[in-house]
């Protein structure tokens, strides 16, 4: 089974890709907002089901780490890299440009809810400081909000809660 993505309300929409052959156009219509859209088979449009992908949660090629993203409700998991300098995060949406998207439908988590600074201390040691974006609904750090201005350490291990989303 393969998903492709909505356009318009960015709800997967799943198939079974061993029916259809690669360059072949199919038509979809999505059960969530009615949006008719088409697509060419191919690698670059259709995204294989999560459990299938191998979600890494090793450091990324830059060494800069990353963020593991468990949605409350039904457990999905992503992994997110981190890069240096300053790394927003938010809900994905088409028309926002974030370098650490969320894919959600969650509407308590703003599009651009926190941001997560990573750079080097004199001693080349990583050093990571998160911040409210601000958002409508708050940056929790282990069960405690952030204010507008803080800005904060945090340590490998470290729990961040964004709407209904849990960030390890």
């Amino acid at each position: 089974m393969k998903r492709v993505l909505c356009p318009k309300c960015e709800n997967y929409l799943s198939f079974d890709e061993t029916k259809y052959t690669e360059g072949q156009s199919l038509v979809f219509v999505c059960e969530h907002c009615g949006k008719q859209f088409s697509i060419r088979l191919g690698k670059s449009k259709v995204k294989a089901v999560r459990k299938e992908e191998d979600l890494s949660e090793e450091l990324t090629d830059e060494g800069f780490g990353s963020i593991v993203v468990i949605a409350n409700v039904f457990g999905f998991k992503q992994v997110i890299p981190l890069a240096e300098g300053d790394n927003v995060i938010g809900r994905r949406c088409v028309g926002t440009v974030i370098n650490a998207p969320i894919e959600t439908g969650d509407m308590s988590m703003d599009r651009r809810h926190c941001i997560i600074n990573v750079k080097r201390n004199k001693a080349g040691k990583l050093v990571y400081t998160l911040r409210d974006a601000p958002s409508l609904t708050g940056t929790f750090l282990h069960n405690e909000v952030l204010g507008d201005k803080d800005r904060v350490r945090i340590e490998d291990g470290a729990i961040m809660t964004l709407g209904l989303h849990r960030l390890f």
